[in-house]
C-alpha cells in the first residue's frame, strides 16, 4: 500500500491536520524511512513523528479504519528489516526521549522508548548504576528498539539480555486501549483473565495455550538449549512457561517477557521500566589474544569463559583488514601483532589496575598452558577505549570492502552453548567453503554468538539465490547443535521464514495465534516473526541490476563511482550520535534531530535517486538538493563513518550536477569567488572596511546576497600577506643555524583577511630556526569546491600542483595555516586534477603539513625545546577545526601550545563550530549554525576564566566564537608566538 493511492492521499492529509506531531508522505521522507541496517527497502505509506500518546492511539485506529499498519521505529539500525515496511513508519526518537522517573535505592528507572542507552548511562553514572546491555550501537541505539530486539552485547555474559531487565512496559494495545504489563503474581493473573477487554483476552489466552501439557512438551523439546541467554527466535513462549503460573516453583508472571524480543508487533510501546546494575570495578584491561586460525580463537573463548572475564569478543582478519582503510580506525590498530587471522578481546575489570592485570595474567598462563595463540598483549586502562572503537567499528567497518560484493546479514545472528561453539565453527566453515566462502567472523565469542556474515553480491540473482540457501542450511546446522537462529538481532523478515524449522510447526502456530490474539487485524509491524514474505525479496537491490554510472568531474573511480560510494552505507547509523558522545559527524543531525540530515539519510537519498533516475541530468532531483542543504561538508563522516561514506565530496559533486541544469546562485558565486573580491577590496582596505561595517551598506549587501543580518562580515586587512612578505622578508632572516626549509602556502582566507596571524608565522618560523619560503601560486580553491564550483577549483588545483610538485619533498615541506586551505592538497586535489597530475598531486600530498603539523613534528624531534619560550603559566582551550578533526589530529595543536613550560591545553569536546566556511553566514543556516555552537562549543568558551586563552586554528571557527560568545580566540600560531622569549 502506498501513497499514490488516491483514495488514501486525503485520508493522510486529514490525519496529518489531527497529530499534534507531523506526518509525513512526501517522495524525500519516504525514501529516507525505506530502509534501516538491514538488506531490506520497502517505501512506506507515510511516516509519522507523533508527539504524545494521544498521537499514538490516532495512528492505531487511522491503520484499523483504512487497513494499513504501523511499523515502530527509533534508531532504525535494525538488522533483519524490522523497521521496513509498507505502512506508516511511526518515529519516536523526536519526541519520545524523557527519563521519566529513578529510584536510585530501588534501582529502576522508567523512560520514554526513544532515550539513547548511553544517554541514559550518563544520566545514571554519577549515581553509581547503569544499564547494563551494551551493543555496538550504544550511542544510538534507543531503549525501545532494545527492548523490541532483546538486545544483549558485548558484557552479555555478566548481565544478561534487556528482557532480563525489563520490569513494566506501558503499552498501547492493538484497539487503542492504554495497559501497562507488569509483574504477577497468580491471584493477579487471575483477575486480569477476568477482565472482558483485549487486556483479559491476551492473559485467558496465553493462559490457556501454556497449560495444555501437549503445548508445554513441544516448547520444552524445540526451543534452544536453556544454556544459551541469547534466543530471540521468535516469541519467548519458553519464558513465560517458566513463570509460576505453568511451573511449580517459577518466578512471578511478567508479560514483558513476552513483549521483549517481539519487534513491535503485539502492542506499541510508550513508556518502558527498567532494572539497573551498579556500576562495574572502575579499572578495565583488554587482553588482546592472537590466533593464527578461527578454531584456536573459538578453543581460547572456552578456555576464556572460565575465567571471570566481562566481555569475550571476536574480530576476524577480514575486519581487521578492513581497519587499515579506515581514517578512524587504523589509529586504533596499535595493539595489533602481525597478522592474525583472529583475535579475542577479552576484558576484566577490578577495583584497581593490578587486580584487573592479575585476571588477565591467569588467562594468559592458561592460554599458553594450552597452546592457544602466538601474542596477548594487555590494553592498560587508558587505552581500552579506543580498542573497543575498534571492535564496535565492525558491522560499519564491512561496507569497506571494495566492489558489490559485501559482508551481509543474514546468518550473523546464531548462537550456541559455549561448550559447541569450536565445533559449530568448523562445521560452519566447512559448509561455506562449500560454497566458495570466505565468510566473516565478529563479536560475542564469550556468549556463543559469532557474527558470521557470507559476501555476496545481492544485485545478482544468483547470490539473491545463495543468500536464501545459505541461510537455510545454516538454520539446518544451528538446529543440529540445538542452539538460536536469532541470538540478539532478532528475525525481521530475514530469519522468520526459518521459524517452522527451528521451533518446529506446532510452536509456530502458537506464535500465529499469539499474533492475531493480541492484533487481529495485523496493524503491528505484519511480516515480522509470523506471516513473511519470502527473506529474499523487497531486497535493496533488484536482480540482475546495472549500476548506473554517472560522469563526474570528481573522481570516484577508488570506489567505482560516485553511487557506489554512496551504497557503502549499510545503515548502522553511527551519524545518529548526539554530542555527549565525541566526534564531529553530522553537526546538523545533532541540532535537529532529523533523519534527513544524517549521513545515512543523505546516503539512501543519493542511491534512490541515482539508481531510479528518469531524468536527463541525473542529479537534477529537488529531493537530494534538500537532503544535502544541511550538510555542512564538515569532514567528519570521511573519518567517523566505519564506511568512510565522504559526503563533504558528494556534495560538492552534487551541486556541481546540479548546477548544470539549474544555475549557479548569486550567493555561491559570490562566496565561491571570495579571493577576487578580497582581492579588489585590498586596493582600498579602509574604504571596504567601512562599507563591510556600516549598517547600511553591509545591510544591504547582506540583503542582496542572502547572508544573516546578523553577521559581521570579516573586513580585509590593511595589507595582503605576499604584499608584506615581499617588503619585509629581509627584515625577519633566520635566528639560528638553519634547520630546515619550508613553503609556506598562502591561502585565500591568511593572505587577505588574517594577515596578521600569517605574519606572525613567519616570524616565529625564522625565529626558531626555519627558513620560510613563498612563490606565486594560486588559491586553494576552496570555497569554490564548497559550492560545487568543480572547474574552478580544478583550474586552480592543477595550477598548485604544477608549482609545487617539483620544489616540495620530505625535506622540505609544504605547510599552510588554515586547515581546510591546506587539506586540500590531501584530500580532495587527487580526485580533482587533471589525469596527467594524479600521480604528482599523490605524492604531494605526503609533504604538505598543517603548520600545526609541522610544529609537532618538530618539538617530536628535539628540534625545537620549552627553552625558546616563556615560563609564565597559561590555560589554554583548544577549539580543533572539523577538517583538521578529519584528516589530521589535534594532537599536534595540542603538542605545540603544550610547548611552553606552564602551559596546559584542554581540547574542547566540541564537534562542528556551526559556521562552516560560508554555511553559518547563509540567512536561511544561520539558526541551525548557532544552534549546532550551543552544544558544546558556546557554552565552553563562556565558562572559560578570564585568564583562559581560547584557540581555534580555523578562521571560520574564529568568526563563529566571536558572534556567538563575543570572545576572541587565537590561532595556536598567535599564542606560540606571544610564548617566545
Amino acid at each position: 500500500m502506498t501513497s499514490t493511492q488516491p483514495n488514501l492521499l486525503p485520508y493522510l492529509q486529514n490525519l496529518a491536520k489531527e497529530l499534534e506531531g507531523e506526518l509525513k508522505y512526501d517522495s524525500l521522507t519516504k525514501t529516507l524511512y525505506a530502509t534501516d541496517a538491514s538488506v531490506y527497502r520497502e517505501m512506506p505509506l507515510a511516516v509519522a513523528f507523533p508527539k504524545n500518546g494521544r498521537d499514538i492511539q490516532k495512528l492505531i485506529f487511522f491503520a484499523r479504519d483504512y487497513g494499513t499498519s504501523l511499523i515502530p521505529r527509533t534508531a532504525g539500525t535494525s538488522l533483519a528489516g524490522q523497521c521496513v515496511g509498507n505502512g506508516i513508519v511511526v518515529d519516536v526518537s523526536r519526541s519520545f526521549t524523557e527519563i521519566i522517573e529513578f529510584n536510585k535505592e530501588e534501582r529502576w528507572v522508567r523512560v520514554q522508548p526513544g532515550v539513547i542507552r548511553d544517554e541514559l548511562n550518563r544520566y545514571l553514572k554519577p549515581h553509581g548504576l547503569f544499564f547494563s546491555p551494551i551493543t555496538s550501537t550504544a550511542n544510538r541505539a534507543m531503549i525501545g528498539g532494545m527492548v523490541g530486539n532483546n538486545s544483549s552485547g558485548t558484557t552479555s555474559i555478566v548481565y544478561g539480555t534487556t528482557r532480563d531487565k525489563v520490569l513494566e512496559l506501558k503499552t498501547f494495545l492493538s484497539d487503542g486501549s492504554e495497559v501497562v504489563f507488569g509483574e504477577l503474581t497468580k491471584r493477579e493473573f487471575e483477575k486480569k483473565c477476568l477482565l472482558d477487554s483485549l487486556e483479559g483476552n491476551v492473559y485467558r489466552h496465553l493462559k490457556n495455550e501454556l497449560s495444555v501439557p501437549e503445548n508445554q512438551d513441544q516448547i520444552r523439546e524445540n526451543f534452544p538449549k536453556k544454556s544459551i541467554h541469547r534466543r530471540n527466535t521468535g516469541y519467548a513462549v519458553d519464558a513465560m512457561l517458566e513463570s509460576e503460573i505453568f511451573t511449580e516453583g517459577g518466578g512471578k508472571f511478567n508479560f514483558c517477557k513476552l513483549l521483549s524480543g517481539s519487534e513491535g508487533t503485539l502492542a506499541f510501546t510508550t513508556e518502558i521500566k527498567i532494572a539497573l546494575d551498579p556500576l562495574p570495578d572502575p579499572v578495565e584491561i583488554v587482553v588482546a589474544a592472537h590466533f593464527e586460525s578461527i578454531h584456536q580463537s573459538m578453543k581460547a573463548a572456552q578456555v576464556a569463559m572460565k575465567h571471570p572475564a566481562t566481555a569475550v569478543e571476536l574480530m576476524d582478519k577480514i575486519i581487521l583488514d578492513c581497519t587499515k582503510e579506515s581514517l578512524e580506525y587504523n589509529k586504533n590498530r596499535y595493539f595489533v601483532e602481525g597478522d592474525p587471522m583472529a583475535l579475542l578481546m577479552i576484558e576484566f575489570t577490578g577495583k584497581t589496575e593490578a587486580i584487573a592485570r592479575e585476571k588477565g595474567e591467569r588467562l594468559i598462563a592458561d592460554l599458553k598452558e594450552a597452546g592457544l595463540g602466538y601474542a596477548y598483549p594487555v590494553i592498560g586502562p587508558d587505552k581500552t577505549k579506543s580498542a573497543w572503537a575498534l571492535r564496535s567499528a565492525g558491522l560499519g567497518l564491512l561496507a569497506n570492502i571494495p566492489g558489490d560484493r559485501k559482508a551481509v546479514a543474514c546468518i550473523e545472528d546464531t548462537a550456541v552453548d559455549i561448550e559447541d561453539l569450536a565445533d559449530y565453527i568448523d562445521e560452519f566453515d566447512k559448509m561455506m567453503e562449500a560454497y566458495g566462502q570466505e565468510p566473516v567472523h565478529y563479536a560475542h565469542a564469550g556468549a556463543g554468538e559469532i557474527h558470521l556474515r557470507p559476501i555476496l553480491d545481492l544485485k545478482k540473482k544468483e547470490d539473491q539465490e545463495e543468500f536464501y540457501k545459505i541461510s537455510l542450511d545454516v538454520a539446518k546446522l544451528v538446529k543440529k547443535y540445538n542452539g538460536s537462529l536469532s541470538g540478539e538481532h532478532g528475525d525481521g523478515r530475514v530469519r522468520a521464514p526459518f521459524i517452522p524449522l527451528m521451533v518446529g510447526e506446532e510452536n509456530y502456530q502458537l506464535f500465529r495465534r499469539i499474533k492475531y490474539t493480541w492484533d487481529p487485524n495485523n496493524i503491528f509491524n505484519p511480516g515480522k516473526i509470523v506471516d513473511t514474505a519470502p527473506m529474499n525479496s523487497s531486497l535493496r537491490y533488484e536482480a540482475d541490476m546495472v549500476t548506473p554510472e554517472q560522469d563526474t568531474l570528481m573522481d570516484f573511480s577508488h570506489v567505482g563511482g560516485i553511487l557506489r560510494l554512496a551504497e557503502k552505507c549499510n545503515g548502522s547509523g553511527d551519524c545518529r550520535k548526539l554530542p555527549a558522545s565525541g566526534g564531529t559527524m553530522c553537526p546538523s543531525y545533532q541540532a535537529s534531530r532529523n533523519e534527513r540530515d544524517t549521513t545515512r539519510g543523505r546516503a539512501n537519498v543519493l542511491r534512490e535517486f541515482l539508481t531510479k533516475n528518469q531524468q536527463p541530468n541525473a542529479f537534477d532531483h529537488p529531493e537530494i538538493k534538500e537532503a544535502l542543504d544541511l550538510c555542512l561538508s564538515c569532514k567528519g563522516c570521511t573519518a567517523e563513518c566505519p564506511s568512510n561514506v565522504d559526503m563533504a565530496s558528494m556534495k560538492a559533486e552534487f551541486l556541481y550536477q546540479y548546477q548544470k541544469t539549474n544555475g549557479v546562485p548569486l550567493r555561491s558565486k559570490a562566496f565561491a569567488h571570495i579571493n577576487d573580491l578580497n582581492k579588489l577590496a585590498s586596493l582600498a582596505p579602509g574604504l571596504s572596511n567601512f562599507a563591510l561595517g556600516n549598517s547600511l551598506t553591509s545591510g544591504l549587501m547582506k540583503a542582496v546576497l542572502g547572508v544573516a543580518s546578523k553577521r559581521n562580515l570579516p573586513e580585509v586587512s590593511k595589507e595582503s600577506l605576499v604584499s608584506w612578505f615581499k617588503k619585509n622578508s629581509d627584515k625577519y632572516p633566520v635566528q639560528k643555524p638553519v634547520i630546515k626549509s619550508l613553503y609556506l602556502f598562502v591561502d585565500e582566507f591568511t593572505n587577505f583577511n588574517d594577515t596578521e596571524i600569517g605574519i606572525k608565522a613567519i616570524k616565529l618560523l625564522r625565529k626558531l630556526g626555519y627558513e620560510v619560503k613563498l612563490v606565486d601560486h594560486q588559491e586553494s580553491g576552496r570555497s569554490a569546491l564548497s559550492k560545487g564550483l568543480l572547474e574552478k577549483t580544478k583550474k586552480h588545483a592543477d595550477a598548485n600542483v604544477k608549482i609545487f610538485k617539483d620544489i616540495i619533498d620530505g625535506n622540505t615541506p609544504l605547510v599552510g595555516i588554515e586547515p581546510s586551505a591546506i587539506l586540500s592538497f590531501r584530500d580532495e586535489y587527487p580526485r580533482l586534477v587533471s589525469q596527467d597530475l594524479v600521480d604528482a598531486a599523490k605524492k604531494l600530498k605526503f609533504h604538505t603539513l598543517l603548520i600545526d603539523e609541522f610544529l609537532g613534528r618538530e618539538i617530536a624531534a628535539g628540534n625545537i625545546t620549552p627553552e625558546s619560550f616563556t615560563k609564565e603559566s597559561k590555560h589554554i582551550k583548544l577549539h580543533g577545526h572539523c577538517h583538521q578533526k578529519a584528516l589530521s589530529s589535534l594532537t599536534w595543536t595540542q603538542k605545540m601550545l603544550s610547548l611552553p613550560a606552564h602551559y596546559s591545553v584542554d581540547i574542547i569536546p566540541s564537534g562542528c563550530c556551526g559556521m562552516a566556511g560560508s554555511f553559518g553566514y547563509e540567512e536561511e543556516h544561520y539558526d541551525l549554525s548557532m544552534q549546532i555552537g550551543e552544544m558544546v562549543l558556546f557554552p565552553a568558551v563562556r565558562e572559560a576564566k578570564e585568564s583562559c586563552l581560547i584557540a581555534a586554528p580555523g578562521t571560520s571557527c574564529r568568526h563563529q566564537i566571536a558572534d556567538g560568545t563575543g570572545k576572541k580566540a587565537k590561532h595556536p600560531v598567535e599564542i606560540l608566538w606571544d610564548a617566545l622569549i
